[in-house]
């Protein structure tokens, strides 16, 4: 029993153990068959020792993938009983130099070539089921709790982002990045939900970069629109309508879908609160007009922008214009908000944004000086068990503004602002360990 040298060397030029080594080989191999082999540090061990020289096809495949090789036999591998050639792992280009040697060595480089560029670790059936599961988690994003999908958001990028370090097409590698732009998605408004900005500059960071390489106008200008998103939550306006402009110009072209009604709409209330009232104004006419001329979106749930939510920014913003006439007609466009979610399907239902056009009804009411209206809509929202963290900040600014008005020593006001103190007291959502904090 011979020792496989060449196969321990390549994988401590890699500077992997025996068992990452074994890790990637089970991903390789499950990737292209369905099946899961459990091999182990062990059996890479047993290869190194010159036990196994000749495993079966696929795991040969498996081998030659993960160690960015051709042919079996620069893994140091043969069949039992075949003879080992010390020239069997070296370019045919090393072949004696007379014609007939140079032609077949020619040959060999181009066979050797068509060979490589044949070699993938997934298939259209693999990026197929990715293309689903991240539709489906897309969708139920909006309606169901997110200790029950964190942990599949993260496992589905882990797949993906160790398919991207092996070998594929170059369409099917572009097919992986935008999968992981849009899966790192997720994760950032995961983050964002939860409140932790950093995590969430960070996982839009990452989109913008998988839309770059994949050459993805839209997946980059979604991102543009997260950033956006979080800019005005953090309170930096004019970044946030910086942004949203900067999205426009990346989402120009057909299949764009929602997203220009989006950005507008971002712009607009970006606008709105950092006081350029009337060139607010301007951009959420122009996001109704956007509406009327889009496409169906590329995907759906938390990345298309339904009308309902159109409606909730809408009035978000004409609240931060201010005045009499713009009050009533921010009343008007969240009350059509909630009539929209309501009527909506459950599982499209975003709670979220609903509860966000329920306290701006709340606010809209209380600068009408209608003071049981605002509790009313106030009420819709408390008996919630978890706010995200935009929610929590809409509710603590609703509590300052009814502590300063007028109406703020009567017996109702009072309660309503206890009542407020008390679930802004709470955690925005609750943390998974499966979650940076």
């Amino acid at each position: 029993m011979m020792a496989n040298e060449i196969l321990r060397r390549l994988r401590r030029e890699q500077r992997w153990t025996q068992a990452q080594a074994a890790q990637r080989v089970c991903t390789q191999v499950q990737a292209a068959t369905g099946r899961d082999p459990e091999l182990d540090a062990n059996w890479i061990s047993r290869l190194e020792r010159g036990a196994i020289t000749w495993p079966s096809g696929d795991y040969r495949a498996a081998l030659c993938a993960v160690f960015g090789v051709v042919s079996e036999a620069e893994l140091g591998l043969q069949p039992k009983g075949e003879p080992t050639s010390p020239a069997s792992a070296q370019d045919a280009s090393a072949a004696p130099g007379n014609e007939a040697s140079s032609l077949q060595a020619d040959t060999e480089l181009s066979a050797r070539l068509a060979r490589h560029a044949a070699a993938t670790n997934v298939n259209e059936l693999v990026l197929e089921q990715f293309d689903a599961d991240l539709e489906r988690l897309a969708r139920d994003f909006v309606s169901r709790p997110l200790t029950l999908l964190v942990p599949e958001i993260r496992s589905l990028r882990t797949d993906v982002f160790r398919l991207l370090e092996g070998r594929q097409h170059p369409g099917q590698t572009r097919h992986l990045y935008v999968l992981a732009g849009w899966l790192s998605g997720l994760a950032a408004h995961v983050s964002l939900d939860l409140g932790h900005q950093p995590s969430a500059s960070t996982h839009a960071r990452t989109v913008v970069q998988c839309a770059e390489i994949a050459e993805h106008p839209r997946l980059r200008a979604w991102a543009r629109s997260f950033q956006s998103l979080a800019a005005y939550w953090k309170g930096d306006y004019r970044r946030a309508a910086d942004l949203a402009r900067a999205g426009r110009e990346d989402g120009r072209g057909p299949g764009s879908g929602t997203l220009t009604a989006r950005l507008l709409s971002l712009e607009a209330r970006a606008l709105a609160a950092d006081g350029d009232g009337r060139s607010a104004l301007r951009s959420l006419a122009l996001a109704h007009d956007a509406r009327s001329s889009a496409e169906r979106d590329e995907l759906p749930g938390v990345f298309a922008f339904p009308e309902a939510k159109q409606w909730a920014y809408t009035g978000t913003t004409l609240l931060a214009v201010d005045g009499d006439e713009q009050v009533q007609r921010a009343i008007a466009a969240s009350s059509r908000a909630v009539e929209l979610y309501q009527a909506g399907a459950e599982g499209d239902r975003s709670s979220g944004d609903l509860h966000a056009a329920h306290l701006d009804l709340a606010t809209a009411y209380l600068a009408s000086g209608e003071v049981e209206g605002a509790g009313t809509e106030l009420v819709a929202v408390l008996g919630a068990d978890q706010y995200t963290a935009s929610i929590t900040i809409r509710l603590r600014k609703l509590g300052t503004l009814i502590g300063s008005g007028p109406y703020r020593d009567s017996r109702p006001v009072i309660d309503l602002r206890d009542h407020i103190r008390e679930v802004t007291d709470r955690p925005a959502l609750v943390s998974t360990p499966t979650e940076p904090r």
